[in-house]
């Protein structure tokens, strides 16, 4: 329980993890860290042979690389602090710390939905205008997509964190969570009108950012699904639909764990489950991102190869 008589400045927040798996910590940590190896190496593969292979210098590329990075970034705002936490039980974190994180997670989350906006409307032009793709996906038009989907949601995450910053914790302030996520730490301020309040605001918000970008990649999809179904081969079908199989399953993992997320907050399940949910929302499409853009989109995986081969085995047989 949390102790509301002091003020918010310069206090300690105490993060629960998850209160019905304190005897497993080790496991959770081995589990955690597999995770997160598998994510730092994937996505580093992929920008790696992004930048070496030419054959890779094309916008779809561009920005998988950068939601390569962007995947990177997001799992180290949390996973880290998850893994200090199971393996030497650091639940405590300092109050600026905390807010850092929760304006990085939250941002970074804004990010990756933009992304996956941008990289539809690149299979859009490609498909539906295939002629006109040399025209509007120049480099220039790339580095400001790109920059607009990087810069507008880290303006944007600065009011609703500030705000919550302003609210009134304990001295002994707990939240139910493996990180700092707006909901729980909402939920852990002394004022219940207020907290109310900015959960309100911060579920209205958070629908905003994932309910536009959801709309705007499945128009994106109609449009290219009715332009396939057009073409008169076969084979021209299925090599335009191929094109798009990767980004397909990162959007459905990507809103599959939103959704998961949502529904574990807002439905009378136990704590364990709330926190879960936004835990496998954290590190699930990261996770699967590299995996499904290395064994799903041939040219990535033919780079990869390649990259493997001549950068790490070769050179190791020649010593």
């Amino acid at each position: 329980m949390n102790n509301c008589n002091g003020s918010s400045s310069a206090k300690d927040f105490y993060l629960t993890g998850f209160p019905a798996l304190q005897d497993f910590q080790i496991p959770l940590f081995f589990v955690f860290l597999l995770c997160y190896l598998i994510i730092l190496i994937g996505n580093t593969i992929i920008i790696a042979v992004v930048v070496i292979d030419q054959t890779l210098h094309k916008p779809m590329y561009f920005f998988l690389t950068n939601l390569s990075v962007l995947d990177i970034l997001f799992t180290t705002t949390t996973i880290p602090k998850m893994l200090a936490m199971f393996l030497v039980n650091a639940k405590t974190i300092s109050f600026h710390f905390c807010f850092l994180q929760m304006y990085c997670f939250h941002g970074l989350t804004v990010i990756e939905s933009l992304f996956l906006v941008v990289m539809s409307y690149d299979r859009y032009v490609a498909i539906c205008t295939p002629f006109h793709y040399p025209v509007k996906m120049t480099k220039k038009a790339n580095i400001l997509l790109a920059a607009c989907a990087w810069v507008t949601p880290l303006s944007i995450s600065i009011p609703i964190t500030f705000q919550v910053s302003l609210l009134t914790f304990g001295e002994k302030t707990t939240i139910d969570n493996c990180f700092c996520d707006h909901l729980a730490v909402v939920q852990a301020a002394c004022s219940d009108f207020i907290a109310t309040f900015q959960s309100l605001m911060g579920f209205y918000f958070a629908m905003t950012v994932s309910a536009v970008p959801f709309i705007l990649v499945a128009l994106s999809y109609i449009c290219i699904i009715i332009s396939i179904l057009k073409i008169n081969s076969n084979i021209g079908r299925s090599k335009a639909f191929s094109t798009c199989t990767s980004h397909l399953i990162v959007v459905g993992t990507y809103y599959s764990s939103i959704a998961m997320a949502y529904v574990s907050y807002r439905a009378d399940l136990p704590i364990d489950i709330h926190i879960m949910g936004n835990v496998v929302f954290a590190t699930l499409t990261p996770l699967l991102n590299p995996l499904v853009y290395t064994l799903r989109n041939k040219k990535v995986k033919c780079a990869v190869k390649k990259f493997v081969f001549l950068k790490l085995i070769s050179p190791s047989n020649k010593m």
